[in-house]
């Protein structure tokens, strides 16, 4: 520490600013789950901080703007670069409008950066317009002899020409100031169209943290060079009509899986492989006939590559995924759970009866090619990374513990205990290991064996029976695809989700991770809250709190609202719920926002700051060092050092 501060004064400059910060308000955590996708959705409520911005708005200008008037303004701070063309067209006061419209940014903004200390607001202000900014929002003008040089300033901006990009400037500062963490609990990726878009912007964003879905943990396996969870990335995209993130997001060549397809399956017949119903629409019939044949040809590899993989990790105990074993092809049956059904589609033109699980010479080029793609996409491989460091299978902030999944639960409504590499696992520390293992599918030396394990228990995160991102007994894939009877396909949830709703369950769970249960809860994704059905997002007396309301379009009539998102800050837990969000262009063109409605779920005595955070405990520690320091200075311990 030292050699960072090398001198008494500069650790005092140090211990004062850190002191200061630790009694600042808390600044406001973003919470989202089950995204899958839906791009435009998520950018709008990352513009419009889950309604804290117009919240805010409203409170500082409802008394000197109406309702129409606010609406702008929202509409203005979120998507400046269009809102401003088109106020301008319908403007006859354009200096006007100029004018007003930079000073209450500036209240906004002083608003917003009231919470954060100066060394973190440079950090956040644009490099082009930072200087003006900066001393736009200082309080000059409210010191009579200084007003002119704050009036002064604006009045310079619009005479030559840059309000635009001054307002621009001010309302991407303000987005940030008004989200200072961003917690996403899992499934970025499938169903929607814009996972890369998702990605791009949490990257973009200052300080973010992401606990894997099974649906990011499919896509992270791929980029590793799973085989088998290559093969679900592309079946999911097909199923769903969504190849867009593979080709124009990713640039994953498709062309050698069309080839194959259209030489292979271009005589079947069967319509089981017709994409997901809300996808029908977007194609024509030829298109359809093309999707189909692809969606079938990457099934069955699937297949094969989870039936080789059941064999060649007999300890993940997924057996019954050798399905392509189990099935009569003479008489066109298969046996589940000892029972044989009848195939509603047995037109296998690349299965061996004999080796049903052996790839053709066709099937192992063109995968070959297929992980070569993966391999080589520069911006899969940057936003898997991203995932990497900025993620993990759970994460501990400031009394929540925050998992996509769940925690195996025995029925008997213990925490369940899973054998890998001879080790019994449960609760925290078989997290902890699933956690280490799939770092190793992508860190790890390439062809070791431990990346080889890691990338085969990437697949298992996905669709294991202990996974606790999937948490169900099984995938029933290839049953939904070929069997008329629904009782094989029943994917049973594991014994956690019977006992969620147990508040001594929940409390077990948080003191399994070292929290007290009394001043903690859990915040958890992955299984819909069917809102139209009664289903309340708040369980177990508040210590479980499940946000996936459907943000995806795939879920929003199973759920009948459009999704979930948490806000904590300084004035407690708030729980939004959201209704759909028509689209980017009404969010300009019509000023619609997205509607929603809060619950407040907790209300502290008094307003938190940074002192009561996870962020302040952290600077409490380094302030405690940094008074040893000062002290060893003061005694002549250590040397000060003096420069210049």
């Amino acid at each position: 520490m030292s050699d960072k501060f090398p001198n008494a004064p500069a650790v005092a400059k140090e211990i004062i600013l850190l002191e200061s910060v630790l009694n600042l308000p808390k600044g406001a955590e973003l919470f989202l789950s089950d995204v899958h996708g839906e791009h435009e959705s998520f950018r709008h409520v990352l513009k419009n901080a889950s309604g804290i911005i117009r919240n805010k708005i409203i409170e500082l200008f409802s008394d000197e703007l109406d309702t129409k008037d606010i609406r702008r303004l929202a509409s203005l701070v979120y998507y400046p670069e269009q809102k401003i063309e088109i106020i301008k067209n319908e403007s006859k006061d354009v200096e006007g409008f100029y004018a007003h419209t930079l000073y209450r940014l500036v209240r906004l903004s002083r608003e917003f950066a009231s919470i954060y200390a100066n060394r973190k607001i440079q950090k956040l202000l644009p490099d082009d317009y930072g200087y003006i900014i900066t001393e736009l929002t200082q309080e000059r003008e409210l010191l009579s002899s200084q007003r002119e040089y704050y009036h002064q300033i604006i009045k310079t901006v619009i005479e030559i020409d840059q309000a635009d990009r001054l307002i621009v400037a001010f309302a991407n500062f303000i987005q940030k100031l008004a989200v200072h963490k961003i917690h996403i609990i899992g499934d970025i990726f499938d169903r929607g169209p814009g996972a890369e878009h998702i990605m791009d912007a949490l990257m973009d964003y200052q300080s973010v943290d992401v606990q894997w879905g099974n649906h990011d943990i499919v896509w992270m396996g791929a980029a590793c060079g799973s085989r088998a969870c290559i093969a679900n990335v592309l079946r999911l995209s097909l199923r769903y009509g969504n190849t867009d993130t593979l080709e124009k997001g990713y640039g994953i060549n498709l062309m050698p899986l069309v080839s194959f397809a259209i030489e292979v399956y271009k005589n079947d017949k069967s319509l089981v492989f017709e994409p997901k119903s809300s996808a029908e629409d977007a194609f024509n019939e030829s298109e359809q006939w093309l999707n189909r044949i692809m969606h079938k040809a990457i099934a069955i590899i699937q297949f094969k590559l989870e039936g080789q993989l059941a064999k060649r990790r007999p300890e993940f105990g997924v057996g019954d995924r050798d399905v392509l074993s189990n099935v009569n092809y003479e008489e066109s049956t298969v046996a589940i759970d000892g029972v044989n059904y009848s195939l509603n589609d047995d037109f296998f033109p690349t299965i061996d009866p004999y080796a049903p699980n052996t790839l053709s010479e066709a099937e192992r080029a063109l995968l070959q090619k297929l992980w070569e793609s993966f391999r080589d996409s520069e911006r899969l491989q940057r936003h898997t990374r991203f995932l990497y460091e900025n993620g993990g299978m759970y994460k501990v902030s400031n009394q929540s513990l925050l998992y996509h999944g769940c925690i195996p639960i025995y029925g008997s409504g213990n925490l369940e205990e899973v054998e890998f590499e001879g080790q019994h696992l449960k609760g925290k520390a078989l997290l902890d290991y699933f956690d280490q293992v799939a770092r190793k599918a992508y860190f790890g030396k390439r062809k070791s064996v431990e990346k080889e394990f890691g990338r085969d228990m990437m697949w298992y995160l996905w669709a294991g029976s202990k996974s606790p991102l999937f948490g169900k007994h099984k995938m029933a894939t290839f049953e939904r695809y070929f069997l008329s009877d629904d009782k094989p396909k029943a994917e049973l949830k594991n014994g956690y989700y019977k006992y969620r709703d147990s508040e001594a369950t929940c409390r077990m769970i948080l003191s399994e991770f070292g929290l007290d249960p009394d001043k903690s809860r859990i915040i958890n994704g992955h299984v819909p809250v069917v809102v139209k059905k009664g289903e309340n997002p708040i369980k177990a007396n508040g210590k479980l709190l499940v946000i996936d309301g459907g943000f995806s379009k795939a879920y929003q009539k199973q759920t009948g609202i459009a999704g979930y998102t948490l806000i904590h800050n300084d004035l407690g837990l708030q729980l939004v719920s959201h209704e759909p969000f028509e689209s980017t262009k009404s969010a300009i063109t019509k000023e619609i926002d997205i509607a929603s409605s809060q619950t407040i779920l907790s209300q502290p005595d008094k307003k938190l700051c940074v002192r009561d955070t996870n962020d302040g405990k952290r600077l409490v520690s380094k302030i405690s060092e940094l008074k040893n320091l000062l002290d060893c200075f003061q005694k002549g311990a250590i040397k000060e050092r003096y420069f210049g």
